[in-house]
């Protein structure tokens, strides 16, 4: 929901993410051409390899007011945190909406990517940007959603399919507060960086 702060001004849809480097994401992207060849696979909507991300916090439409505000908080979070190591790998769903690749790490590095992902999240309620209800951080990467209009039930065998996938590791030393386009013109949704911090600076 937007703020309602007075001069908040445009409104415009916000999240941060870690973003893999591009190797690693050609390396998910061999792995959705093998899901993509399985039968009912153009139920789907696949996500294009360059937008895939594992999403820190999501904070929906805001006024384009509250920017400046979120960006130094969402730096502030940045230096509190450190940097870890995590690999794509595996897969589950969303009940039968979403098709998701996993993340795979070391507990104490599996910890400091949830770390990072609620000091995300408080940067935004400290800006006053009202979140949704707090559940449990699933890291994943969305990798397809179901087509409007059809209710495929092939998800568990599509996400079974991942179970033997483990991309390389990776070493995340920033993350990254993105803008979401919709689609225009003909143009589907698109992806544009605002801003990166670097971990523990």
């Amino acid at each position: 929901m937007p703020s309602d702060r007075p001069g908040a001004g445009a409104v415009v849809r916000l999240f941060t993410a870690v973003v893999p480097p591009p190797d690693r994401l050609e390396e998910l992207e061999a792995a959705v051409r093998r899901l993509r060849e399985l039968p009912g696979s153009d139920g789907l909507r696949w996500t294009g390899r360059d937008v895939r991300h594992c999403t820190l916090a999501f904070y929906g439409d805001i006024a384009e007011g509250l920017l400046p505000e979120l960006t130094e908080r969402c730096g502030r979070a940045a230096r509190r945190s450190v940097p870890f190591r995590i690999a794509a790998g595996g897969g589950g769903h969303f009940g039968q909406g979403v098709l998701w690749a996993g993340v795979l790490a070391e507990p104490d590095d599996l910890a400091a990517l949830r770390r990072l992902a609620e000091r995300a999240g408080a940067a935004a309620r400290r800006t006053g940007i009202a979140m949704a209800e707090h559940r449990r951080y699933t890291p994943h990467l969305t990798l397809a959603r179901t087509r409007r209009g059809i209710a495929p039930n092939r998800l568990a065998g599509y996400a079974a399919e991942l179970a033997g996938f483990a991309g390389t590791p990776w070493d995340v030393t920033e993350y990254a507060l993105i803008r979401s386009h919709p689609p225009a013109g003909g143009r589907d949704s698109w992806y544009e960086t605002l801003a990166t911090w670097r971990l523990g600076r």
